[in-house]
């Protein structure tokens, strides 16, 4: 990770990663602070704040990848943070449980170009053999930020209200529209349009339609990246049931207070940090593809222990294992797909994963509620383990990579 922070370029995104991320995380508390003790929001409608920022992501994933492969990809990332600054201030006037909804969904719309075209800049700048390493950087932050993030903003709410919240959510995307500025991507869009190039040309509608059909159909027909992105949506799905499901669990299977419940959920985030650092510190020879294996295991490990076992102890060891589990997933399976992605598809697929994760994550949040009511918590645990299981015995029968990856490191 240091050899990788070096490369002035990543460093600065990296930076740019961090204060934009800390700002999320303090505007999303405090609309989940406002909802929760002004508004007197139902569950159902804390819910509906996830929903409301991944929905437009997992809907418009797959289109924003074709214009972000066309776009140039600095200028892209600039406007998005800037445009972003500008709506987060949206959130200083909402007043109702409808307009955080608007608002954080308008953000949502933004964030799904933003993210395709970082993962284009990232492989820009990154030699191939640093991948692993710079994406375990980038998640380092998204993960850290869920540990440190409450706390600050908790701090900031009480103290100076919500609104200050905001401010700084705000301030962070122009922070990181500077940051992203002063990066040097010369060139890397020149390329990617050559290739598009070369390919029958048409307008409007069906050129998007086009570029569209290209993207899924290179995911679809190289089935080592069909498989580690399927563990990725899987790995989601089972987060996004966590969220419903454990406070259930903690309260009927083990008879726990809140107290617990927040201790159980922090394991999960402790665990993918600690799992980030793991990677890079003993697997570095590791192919990703055993390395996304073991994470599947990982989770259905968490997942039978859950479903086994009934105690406090039990209950943080099984949240720590699918935490770690889960960052064995994550970073193997972007670094692969970085790797073996022609550079004119980056920004398509890079979007379509992006659409799968969080409407994997829509679906575990949906779906967790129903599925327990008729199956029972521990029962819909065990059921995703057991489809975990046969998604490995899957991706070992038909979708092994037919040549050696490349060295991570």
């Amino acid at each position: 990770m240091a050899e990788v922070l070096r490369i002035p370029a990543m460093r600065r995104m990296w930076y740019a990663q961090i204060i934009s991320v800390f700002g999320d995380v303090l505007a999303l508390f405090a609309v989940i602070g406002i909802l929760t003790f002004r508004l007197h929001a139902t569950p159902r409608q804390i819910i509906g704040v996830q929903i409301a920022y991944m929905l437009p992501i997992a809907i418009l994933g797959v289109l924003a990848g074709v214009f972000v492969d066309r776009w140039p990809v600095k200028p892209t990332m600039v406007a998005s943070d800037a445009t972003r600054a500008v709506l987060v201030l949206l959130l200083m006037v909402s007043h109702t449980v409808w307009h955080f909804y608007a608002v954080l969904a308008a953000i949502s719309v933004i964030s799904s170009f933003f993210g395709p075209a970082q993962g284009v800049a990232l492989r820009a700048v990154v030699p191939m053999h640093g991948l692993r390493s710079a994406n375990a950087l980038m998640q380092q932050v998204m993960f850290g930020m869920r540990i440190v993030g409450p706390a600050t903003a908790a701090f900031m709410v009480s103290a100076l209200g919500p609104r200050s919240c905001y401010l700084a959510d705000s301030a962070s995307f122009v922070g990181s529209a500077l940051l992203i500025a002063s990066v040097t991507l010369s060139g890397v869009q020149t390329a990617a349009l050559h290739t598009l190039q070369d390919a029958p040309e048409h307008s409007g509608l069906a050129r998007i339609v086009q570029d569209m059909r290209q993207g899924i159909h290179f995911i679809v027909h190289h089935a080592a990246l069909l498989f580690v992105i399927l563990a990725m949506a899987s790995g989601m799905f089972v987060m996004g049931c966590f969220g419903p499901l454990i406070a259930i669990y903690v309260r009927d299977n083990i008879h726990a207070d809140t107290r617990i419940f927040g201790i159980a959920q922090a394991m999960i985030a402790v665990g993918m940090f600690g799992g980030i650092n793991g990677l890079n510190a003993f697997a570095k020879k590791v192919r990703n593809t055993v390395l996304v294996y073991s994470g599947l295991a990982g989770i259905a490990t968490g997942l039978a222990i859950l479903t086994l076992l009934t105690h406090i102890w039990s209950t943080i060891l099984g949240n720590l294992t699918i935490g770690v589990a889960v960052a064995g997933i994550i970073i193997p399976a972007q670094t692969l797909i970085q790797q073996e992605t022609p550079h004119a598809l980056m920004g398509r697929v890079g979007s379509t994963v992006m659409s799968i994760i969080f409407a994997s994550q829509i679906a575990g949040l949906i779906l967790s509620g129903q599925l327990a009511q008729y199956l029972g918590v521990r029962q819909v645990f065990a059921t995703s383990g057991v489809l975990l299981v046969m998604l490995m015995i899957a991706g070992r029968l038909w979708m092994e990579p037919k040549h050696a990856e490349p060295a991570a490191s």
